[in-house]
């Protein structure tokens, strides 16, 4: 099925911004079908505690395949409890190379307040620059507004918000209702 034959799942914004000991990951509530939108709040940003360590989580792309990759996330992190790069580098692998976990349409921006990276369904796992992580069909126009920003005075969550109200204005698969999650280590 092409994409001219359904419309399909469209986007969303996901950023996440370290500053000073803070890391801050917002997410928009919008989810579209083609030129539809289904619903306006949605939660893509979650906070796990597997084994009481907490990481944060935010994902885009297709909502079954995101809660899918969680999951493994949260067993990965179990498995190497504290040691985050570690279960995203496991996650990744597996996702590259089990059948079933390859067709999985999401990418996932996490973060223990230690660190913050970047995982995506062809085997990345990417720690971004300037701490500043963004993902979905607005991604690069809030990661552009939190560049902008860094050397504001504003804390790391005014960064998310703003930057994220930046893209909402722009995109048009993201919308301005935000789940926003904050840990510090």
């Amino acid at each position: 099925m092409s994409d001219t034959d359904f419309p399909g799942w469209h986007g969303t914004t996901i950023i996440g911004v370290r500053k000073g000991d803070e890391v801050v990951i917002a997410g928009d509530g919008q989810v579209s079908l083609g030129q539809t939108v289904i619903k306006g709040t949605a939660r893509k940003v979650r906070r796990l505690s597997p084994g009481g360590n907490d990481v944060l989580v935010g994902f885009a792309g297709s909502t079954a395949d995101a809660f899918t990759l969680l999951e493994r996330l949260e067993a990965k992190l179990e498995a190497t409890p504290g040691q985050l790069a570690r279960a995203s580098v496991e996650l990744a692998k597996d996702w590259r190379t089990d059948k079933y976990l390859q067709k999985l349409e999401a990418m996932l921006i996490v973060t223990d307040g230690a660190e913050l990276l970047i995982i995506t369904g062809a085997g990345d796992v990417l720690e971004p620059e300037h701490g500043i992580a963004a993902i979905g069909s607005g991604g690069n126009f809030a990661l552009a507004a939190a560049r902008g920003m860094l050397d504001s005075d504003k804390d790391a969550e005014t960064i998310a918000r703003e930057a994220m109200q930046i893209a909402a204005d722009i995109c048009v698969y993201t919308n301005g209702n935000l789940t926003v999650e904050k840990i510090s280590k």
